[in-house]
């Protein structure tokens, strides 16, 4: 099949990389010519029209789409995962109240729009809480962490009048975060509960899977899923991310796509999350989500490559660039591990530290 993807950065990159083999073509709608999927598949370049006409089927590999335009393609091609997810994922609020919906936990919040509205939801939820914008916020952008009443004048400003969720600060042993992919006929796979550490806001070391989770811990985590991809009728890929606490799984927010910290399956799951997303859109049977490997990880390459050879000296590790020019922030590739003990892992970690915050 020849499939669409809207945007042309890494995500849509590895998509592609995967689908290949499959025997799919595709083409990527990007704001240039020089975006890491270029030389993967046709490039339609701020032109709707012409990807519409290549594509069988289209996806996206970011929520930040604009549910109108959306709306307008599937009049002419089918969009997976589909209006709803987008609509849904795209906002903070919209979010919340799905998950109240069916009864998954998640901190407490209240929706702001002026620095009044702050006032009283700070007096509502209590200190410290964390003010978000409803939308476009990503690696750690958007946030502010508020500690006491004199910091609400300067949290709002930061949020430039934007609409805003102020939600409860959750105390928390581990961030955690679930994949799962669901096709067009209700069939749902799940991967492993993985551990994530942030570092500014950005995932810098993935450990897949998450050391120490008790089947009935997954078990939950995969029953809130599958309410979520039933509910939203999602075909393909949909990631949340959880808070594990002393009582229990409290849930952050969810992507409705392939995710950063499911890059690990490349080699450390007998199907990546890459592959299944493009198996479960083109009507393909899904593939198995199983780990190759007991121990997995996955360090992301943020702002500047460093010296790559240390990770091609290391026979477990595994190298992947996305073709972008360093930036402060910027993810610019990922390393994945696999091994076969703890010491294994630990150790391959160790030896890959310059690519880790210090």
């Amino acid at each position: 099949m020849k499939v669409g993807i809207l945007g042309a950065g890494q995500l849509g990159r590895m998509l592609a990389i995967a689908g290949h083999p499959l025997n799919h073509q595709f083409g990527f709608l990007g704001n240039s010519h020089n975006e890491p999927s270029s030389l993967l598949g046709c490039m339609f370049v701020n032109d709707n029209e012409s990807l519409v006409d290549f594509a069988d089927v289209i996806t996206f590999e970011n929520e930040n789409i604009d549910v109108n335009d959306v709306n307008e393609v599937i009049k002419t091609v089918t969009v997976y995962p589909g209006v709803e997810s987008l609509f849904t994922t795209q906002h903070r609020g919209r979010e919340k109240d799905l998950f109240d919906q069916l009864n998954i936990p998640c901190a407490p919040y209240k929706m702001v729009n002026s620095e009044q509205d702050l006032k009283q939801a700070v007096k509502a939820i209590g200190l410290p809480a964390i003010l978000k914008t409803a939308t476009d916020g990503y690696d750690g952008k958007g946030q502010f962490l508020i500690h006491n009443v004199n910091q609400i004048t300067e949290a709002w400003s930061s949020m430039k009048e934007k609409e805003s969720i102020l939600e409860g600060f959750v105390n928390f042993k581990r961030e955690l975060s679930l994949i799962a992919v669901r096709d067009t006929n209700n069939n749902h796979k799940y991967y492993p509960l993985v551990e994530n550490t942030h570092h500014n806001g950005i995932l810098r070391l993935t450990i897949a899977p998450a050391q120490s989770i008790e089947l009935e811990v997954q078990k939950t985590a995969e029953q809130y899923m599958q309410t979520l991809l039933d509910k939203m009728n999602h075909i393909g890929i949909l990631t949340i991310e959880l808070f594990e606490t002393e009582n229990g799984l409290i849930a952050n927010e969810m992507a409705p796509r392939v995710h950063n910290s499911g890059h690990w399956s490349i080699e450390g799951a007998n199907t990546s999350q890459f592959e299944n997303h493009v198996r479960a859109i083109t009507n393909m049977p899904l593939g198995d989500t199983t780990p190759t490997h007991p121990f997995c990880a996955m360090i992301n390459i943020i702002g500047e490559i460093g010296n790559i050879n240390t990770a091609l000296n290391i026979s477990n590790a595994h190298l992947h660039l996305y073709d972008k020019k360093e930036r402060a922030n910027r993810k610019l590739g990922h390393i994945n591990i696999t091994a076969n003990s703890q010491d294994e892992l630990n150790d391959s970690i160790k030896k890959l530290s310059d690519f880790l915050p210090k």
